[in-house]
């Protein structure tokens, strides 16, 4: 393996395509622009097929669209670009279609500014769209996690039949650092056959149907049980999470994710030096959130600070 240096949203699209990704449908929006326009030149070498559509609500109904023949499939956006996707978003939980979303956010409400933010935190665990469903959320703090949570988001998507959210800040997608990919990279789950993509029927097998909506309520019901069984599941065994200094005794701790949780790295170390001895938790996955974790951090420390960029 060697080395490259590349910007976060440029490493996110290789990560992506490496990962087996031929379909890409976005829309452009700062600060992630770098991940379309480099997909846009990316695909065609491998045979794949990258569509700027005429929205975001366009992409992300594209995607419901691609990812129901079984393809690996992507977009990425920006914030208010995501809020645009909601809908369909939803729909492709509802439908049990394995798709990547990247969102780079940006600072708001509203249009805000293209600054860095994590002020789609909730947005992203709490309230993604209408209904009862949820979504995986990886939080990558440096561009070589970023490439390799991107890659797994593809095979956690396959394995749970569900979107994965890959949640960076706009430092993550603009700013450089050296990355490495794996060649021949094996997937973190067993992944299980494909059998339910429409793929078109000779008659051979029974008819694969690609549907969020169930007229009869106790249909309905049986289904939201199906999907709660799959959610409980993640949150058992899909938590991620890195600690600082947690197996020593020290007097505060720092609960922080993301490229902020790099600020605060630097902070613990200074304080060592001072002789004021701080840990840190750093929640890698936010869905599911590492709660056992951050109880049991908590408990041994006098204060508890959580830093956020929002």
């Amino acid at each position: 393996m060697t080395k490259k240096l590349m910007k976060g949203s440029e490493a996110i699209g290789e990560a992506a395509v490496q990962a087996g990704c031929h379909l890409f449908f976005g829309y452009p929006i700062t600060p992630q622009n770098e991940i379309p326009e480099y997909m846009s030149m990316r695909l065609p070498q491998v045979g794949g097929t990258f569509v700027q559509a005429e929205s975001e609500v366009a992409a992300s109904n594209m995607l419901y669209g691609a990812a129901g023949t079984g393809e690996r499939v992507m977009t990425s956006s920006s914030s208010p670009g995501v809020s645009l996707m909601a809908e369909a978003i939803s729909y492709l939980a509802g439908a049990q279609l394995p798709v990547v979303i990247v969102n780079i956010m940006r600072a708001g409400p509203g249009l805000g500014g293209i600054l860095p933010s994590q002020g789609d935190y909730l947005q992203a665990t709490k309230g993604m769209a209408h209904g009862d469903f949820r979504l995986l959320v990886l939080a990558p703090w440096s561009v070589q996690e970023a490439a390799d949570l991107v890659q797994d988001a593809f095979d956690l998507a396959d394995y749970y039949r569900n979107p994965v959210l890959v949640l960076g800040d706009g430092l993550i997608g603009q700013m450089m650092e050296p990355v490495e990919f794996v060649e021949g990279r094996e997937p973190i789950k067993e992944l299980p056959a494909k059998d339910w993509a429409a793929t078109g029927n000779d008659g051979s097998k029974p008819r694969s149907i690609i549907n969020s909506l169930f007229l009869d309520p106790e249909e309905l019901e049986r289904h939201n049980f199906r999907l709660k069984e799959k959610f409980d599941t993640m949150e058992r065994d899909e938590v991620r999470y890195e600690s600082f200094n947690t197996d020593t005794d020290y007097a505060g701790l720092v609960v922080a994710y993301g490229t902020v949780a790099r600020v605060c790295s630097t902070a613990l170390e200074e304080l060592a030096e001072d002789g004021i001895n701080a840990a840190m938790i750093r929640p890698v996955s936010l869905f599911p959130y590492p709660y056992q974790a951050v109880r049991e951090g908590a408990a041994k420390a006098k204060a508890v600070l959580v830093v956020e960029l929002s």
